[in-house]
């Protein structure tokens, strides 16, 4: 049986030239490739500058390191989402303050962020999760250094602007099934020089006047040449992201089903195609007898790791909603079989 995966990086042989010309030149460390690809993504944001880094779990750790988050600080976060917002502050031996999402967009509600802010709060990290952006306006206005998490946004916008070009730092992640890809790979980008400068020396160790803890996070010309092909071609990816979500969109409106929120002042790029459901095991199991890879969109909201009760919008949505497959190298006839077989399941 042929599997239609969840979800599969779009390669072709421009980004095989890329990385065989690094080769080939002898210079496969980080570089004048890693160079261009931050200044490339930095003017694509329209901020002062970006640095390159292997994850975009380091990004989040360089971010608040940068930002003097500490032991005992609190940072809000939203629960429905991966555990690498988690990770990220417990490396900084800071506290981590779970906050519920909009039911409607699966963003964190603004509200409720409000609700989690105390004195000890430093930072809010915010994803625009599943390529929707959040109420960023509303959340940076609440006067808390803001780290966007554009991990699954790159190429959305609010209002007008980018995503990434709101917040004190943003964050990228361009691993192998991210929005562009990289393998693995990651991004800061701020429109703060000093911030700029404290991330950079943390990335690297080596030849440093004094003996302060710093990381080995450094990208590599391999990955970065690969991240500048990626990122020349990101209108055509997210082209056929919303072509594809659009299909999905008119099948669900046929079968009177809800299709993703996309508010007027946002720009949807529809990294995730998250569609709700009564039936959870039901049609995971039948997704995976047909061959088609459905996903739970979180694996586990973080507040279940914590132990924590409260949340009862982000346990509504870990337990009422499917990702189905939706990525630029997703074939028509792929898409065809995905809906057929919703269809059969509706049925």
């Amino acid at each position: 049986m042929e599997i239609i995966p969840h979800s599969r990086p779009s390669i072709d042989q421009e980004e095989i030239a890329a990385v065989v010309s690094v080769l080939q030149s002898g210079r496969i460390a980080q570089g004048e490739q890693v160079l261009s690809f931050e200044k490339a993504l930095a003017s694509m944001i329209g901020v002062a500058g970006a640095v390159a880094v292997n994850s975009g779990t380091a990004a989040l750790h360089l971010a608040l390191l940068a930002l003097g988050i500490g032991e005992n600080d609190e940072v809000v976060i939203p629960s429905f989402v991966c555990p690498a917002l988690l990770n990220s502050i417990r490396y900084v031996r800071a506290v981590p303050v779970p906050a519920d999402i909009n039911p409607e967009t699966f963003n964190m509600d603004v509200p409720d962020i409000r609700k989690r802010l105390t004195g000890k709060t430093k930072a809010i990290i915010i994803p625009h999760i599943f390529g929707l952006p959040a109420d960023i306006r509303e959340i940076v206005s609440l006067g808390v250094p803001v780290v966007e998490d554009c991990a699954q946004s790159l190429g959305s916008s609010y209002d007008g602007l980018p995503t990434g070009s709101f917040g004190a730092l943003s964050v990228f992640s361009f691993y192998a099934t991210k929005v562009i890809c990289t393998g693995e790979g990651g991004m800061i980008a701020s429109g703060d020089s000093q911030l700029l400068q404290k991330i950079r020396d943390l990335r690297d160790y080596d030849e440093k006047d004094d003996s302060r803890l710093r990381y080995n996070y450094k990208l590599t010309d391999l990955q970065a040449a690969m991240g500048l092909t990626q990122l020349r071609k990101l209108p055509v990816l997210i082209g056929r992201r919303r072509a594809i979500a659009g299909r999905y969109n008119e099948f669900f409106r046929e079968h009177l089903l809800p299709v993703p929120v996309s508010p007027s002042d946002r720009e949807h790029i529809y990294y995730r195609y998250i569609i709700r459901t009564r039936h959870l095991s039901k049609l995971l199991d039948a997704g995976r007898d047909a061959g088609i890879a459905y996903r739970r969109p979180v694996f586990k909201p973080l507040h279940h790791y914590l132990g924590m009760t409260g949340y009862p919008k982000t346990d509504e949505a870990f337990l009422g909603t499917v990702s189905i497959p939706i990525y630029p190298s997703l074939r028509d006839t792929e898409v065809k079989t995905v809906l057929n077989h919703l269809q059969s399941i509706l049925k």
